[in-house]
């Protein structure tokens, strides 16, 4: 009895695994890729501890790896979590750095194992609470970079060539082996796994931009020069850690220079460049699946807004915008992406949506909207607030992205003939 009640009281934890997420958002085939990654990952780190494949291992190398990794780490944790919210599919991983080092200096095994302890800490410390790094994904990057690892490190037993001293051409061309090895395996297995969790084909979101790629190249021969200091002069690798977080501000700031550019910055939704773009590549997805793929498109205006500015002020009517922005945003799904189009017009993309449902979330946006109630410097209170709704799905009302936000906004223009505060299709 008690050890029923103890798998019981696992079962219910949170962090479990028959309670993530992945299996409601996640495409089958993606959940046998992942889970496949994984069981191979098992399998290969238990048989290379088992029959040592690559040599014993030098538990002060381990732990010197381990060490730096979390240092690290710690040192970059707020950069780390404000990219991890930032990121989109693809995210450079500075702790790569530690893993080509273990490459030439650890058996494939223990150097799978540094990768596991290192991500296990960047769970627990930073990505844990990121909306962007569910439990399931975690655990599918976590193998991907063990297997990656594993392989960069498995090439090097071949001839020997992990005990070549880094002074020699032979140490130098082990070095660039295992650097190869790593990114072209981890970019393999990523890209997969990507492509089968969002259907994306666009080589930006499988396998990055070439500037992305730089970076990691970057963070390559930082693992480089690691490998070559700890070989050589251990103490001289704590000079590899300030370039690292140099590294690691400047991805920082490039991404929120990036999410600026299409960030509107009144109500903090993505401005028009940002939300076509979306809409571009939900569009391409769409008719590259073919017959039976839809998506729609909500055009929104709030009605009566001159009045309000006419009334209150420019700023109350910023503050009222914002406030409408939030209303609209907790009205959709979380897979539905909002955006401002300018002055008081607002834009919603609905994946994967047709006739069926779109009008039931307009209607839920209206009555949103209607129902809020704006406190504005300090005491006023601006409520009776409407909106006006256009609706279009593709491909009923438009064979491209265009002809289908000319059919929602002239839904919405014929909502505000027929008197606002309703929906049009």
């Amino acid at each position: 009895m008690q050890g029923a009640v103890s798998r019981g009281t696992l079962s219910a934890w949170p962090g479990w695994p028959s309670r993530w997420t992945m299996w409601s958002v996640a495409r089958r085939r993606w959940i046998v890729y992942a889970v496949g990654c994984e069981l191979v990952t098992t399998v290969a780190v238990i048989g290379g501890l088992v029959v040592e494949f690559g040599g014993p291992v030098q538990p002060v190398a381990f732990l010197v790896l381990v060490g730096l990794g979390i240092a690290q780490a710690e040192m970059a944790r707020r950069i780390e979590r404000a990219r991890r919210w930032m990121s989109g599919q693809t995210h450079i991983n500075v702790t790569s750095v530690w893993y080509l080092a273990g490459a030439f200096l650890l058996p494939p095994a223990w150097v799978a194992l540094l990768a596991l302890v290192l991500y296990l800490h960047l769970w627990l410390r930073v990505w844990r609470g990121v909306r962007t790094r569910p439990a399931h994904r975690f655990a599918a990057s976590t193998a991907w970079a063990m297997l990656s690892c594993f392989a960069a490190s498995a090439v090097l037993t071949i001839d020997g060539l992990n005990q070549a001293g880094l002074e020699t051409w032979r140490g130098v061309f082990a070095l660039v082996l295992a650097a190869a090895v790593f990114e072209l395996v981890n970019v393999a297995l990523v890209s997969v796994g990507i492509y089968l969790y969002t259907a994306s084909r666009a080589a930006a979101d499988l396998i990055g931009t070439w500037e992305d790629n730089a970076f990691e190249l970057a963070t390559l021969c930082l693992g480089g020069l690691a490998a070559l200091a700890l070989v050589a002069q251990p103490v001289l690798v704590v000079f590899v850690v300030a370039p690292l977080l140099l590294l690691h501000r400047y991805l920082l700031l490039k991404q929120q220079l990036q999410v600026a550019a299409v960030t509107d910055e009144k109500t903090g939704l993505l401005n028009t460049a940002g939300w076509h773009d979306l809409a571009t590549r939900e569009y391409t997805r769409a008719r590259r699946r073919g017959p039976g793929s839809e998506f729609a498109v909500l055009m929104i205006d709030l009605d009566h807004f001159k009045r309000i500015n006419d009334t209150y002020g420019h700023l109350t009517g910023d503050e009222v915008l914002a406030a409408v922005a939030v209303a609209i945003e907790d009205s959709v799904r979380t897979s539905d992406t909002v955006g401002r189009f300018g002055g008081e017009e607002f834009v919603v993309l609905l994946p994967a949506t047709g006739d069926t449902h779109v009008l039931g979330i307009a209607e839920r946006v209206r009555v949103a909207v209607g129902e809020l109630s704006v406190i504005v410097s300090g005491s006023a209170r601006v409520d009776g607030l409407s909106v006006s709704v256009g609706v279009a799905c593709y491909p009923a009302a438009g064979a491209t992205l265009d002809q289908v936000l000319r059919s929602a906004d002239a839904a919405l223009y014929r909502a505000k003939d027929a008197g606002r505060n309703r929906v049009a299709v």
